[in-house]
């Protein structure tokens, strides 16, 4: 029976799914109970910076994760941070934590605080929106000398002050649970560093998640050859020691084969991001007064709506969209330039900006579009990066207009699950035309419904948790 319920729930409109898994969560799950049959459950550790209150994408793939990995038998205990700097808190999360989860929440020192203090910024400026900028912006002095001091003595990242608190609180955890397996989220890549000393300490078996690449990423900060040799160090000898390594896109693993060809191939597994259904508010969707589309998430540097806006300039100057019957939706955390670039747009009193909201709030947006906009930043790593909230734009079946390289992995996603158009960056008139169909089957009141059912169902949260639960043995 347990084996039928953990096969039935991966298909969710399953009636038979659904009566197995009330039995199955009843019998094994449910503290205070007596199950009839004894089930064998092993537990994991799970390292962890973003967690709840944290919001954002990248929490939510942890999140799901041990809310799904009892079903295939393990037990979660989360060993995170006590008082992270987040760039977005959603406190909604926390109830999303299953009750009978242990959470270790330790203390990490934040340097955040005292760049804040030294740029001259509010205290609750988000860090990640204000900092990152295209090679092309200039740099005030104070920036160049905060971006040294980042690329020279944090190492690999900021969250380094974690370390001192989270190995001997992880040393802990796993005597006190009898932990079988180690899993650790990167970034931050300290994450990594903490899992790689409790693997050295236990020998456990350890399965290092990356949810970017490490080094000459984007994200990576400046550094000068003394510190960016010791970051490499690190993350060779993180690939090196873990017993897998669990890649969030196929351009992960590309990367670090490509930087360290002495690693097995077989080490680094490809473990999509995905999205939950559960989740999913129920929404009746009608015929939008107006043409809307939606954003969600943050834009800053290289991650831009330039293109996007000059795709509505072509089709607002040919008279083929009329900018009154337009709402575009921007929800989440945008950097100053991106504000700017809204506030010069001739179609600004389309534009409506809404802060960041909790997650179930960011769906309900996602459900109550007639189009969504994904825009992928414009760098050398296009082709290859793959947003973890691109899963939910394909989740909720709303038709996506994508800005990335025609042969990137998103467009290859898109084609696969038939949730959308790509269009790069350079090639404003097809942007054009991906609004424009879309605006057509908004105004003729026929609503788009291409998509491919099945590869969508595919990356639901649960079935892809089962992957993990093969890795950590």
């Amino acid at each position: 029976m347990i084996h039928a319920a953990i096969q039935c729930v991966q298909r969710p409109h399953n009636v038979r799914a659904m009566v197995l898994w009330c039995i199955f969560t009843q019998a094994f799950l449910h503290t205070g109970t007596r199950p009839f049959v004894r089930i064998a459950m092993k537990s994991v550790l799970v390292v962890a910076y973003y967690f709840p209150p944290s919001g954002g994408p990248g929490v939510q793939r942890v999140l799901k994760y041990i809310q799904y990995l009892p079903l295939y038998g393990w037990n979660p205990i989360v060993l995170t941070v006590s008082n992270g700097d987040f760039p977005a808190r959603d406190e909604s999360l926390l109830a999303k934590i299953p009750s009978n989860i242990h959470v270790e929440r330790t203390h990490i020192y934040e340097p955040y605080d005292l760049y804040r203090m030294f740029m001259g910024v509010k205290k609750d400026t988000p860090i990640d929106v204000n900092v990152i900028k295209k090679e092309t912006q200039k740099r005030s002095m104070k920036e160049q000398v905060a971006e040294w001091v980042r690329g020279t003595f944090f190492i690999p990242d900021a969250r380094i002050g974690w370390m001192p608190s989270a190995v001997p609180a992880g040393l802990e955890l796993i005597k006190k649970f009898n932990i079988q397996a180690i899993y650790s989220s990167s970034p931050p890549y300290t994450a990594s560093l903490i899992a790689r000393q409790l693997k050295r300490k236990t020998g456990l078996r350890w399965v290092a998640g990356l949810r970017d690449p490490w080094t000459q990423f984007l994200t990576t900060p400046n550094r000068w050859f003394l510190p960016a040799a010791v970051d490499r160090s690190l993350e060779h000898s993180v690939f090196r020691e873990a017993d897998a390594v669990e890649c969030a896109w196929e351009g992960i693993v590309k990367d670090a084969l490509g930087k360290y060809p002495d690693l097995p191939k077989e080490k680094f597994h490809h473990i999509s991001n995905g999205f939950d259904s559960a989740d999913f508010p129920v929404a009746e969707h009608g015929r939008n007064a107006k043409f809307t589309i939606t954003y969600t998430g943050s834009m800053y540097g290289r991650r831009n709506p330039a293109s996007f806006f000059a795709a509505l300039e072509l089709l607002i100057g040919q008279g083929t969209l009329d900018p009154r019957l337009l709402h575009l939706r921007f929800v989440g955390r945008f950097g100053a330039e991106i504000h700017q670039m809204f506030e010069s747009a001739s179609f600004r009193s389309s534009i409506e900006v809404i802060g960041y909201v909790p997650h179930e709030r960011s769906v309900q947006y996602l459900l109550e579009s007639d189009a969504l906009l994904l825009i992928v930043d414009e760098a050398k790593e296009s082709e290859e990066i793959v947003p973890g909230k691109v899963y939910e734009y394909v989740g909720v079946r709303r038709p996506i207009i994508a800005v990335a390289p025609q042969q990137s992995a998103i467009a290859g996603l898109l084609r696969e699950t038939r949730a959308g158009e790509t269009a790069h960056q350079s090639e404003i008139e097809a942007c054009a035309d991906i609004i424009l169909n879309y605006y057509e089957h908004w105004k003729s009141d026929t609503p788009y419904n291409d998509f491919n059912g099945d590869a969508i169902t595919a990356y639901e949260r649960r079935s892809l948790t089962g992957r993990l639960a093969q890795l950590l043995g």
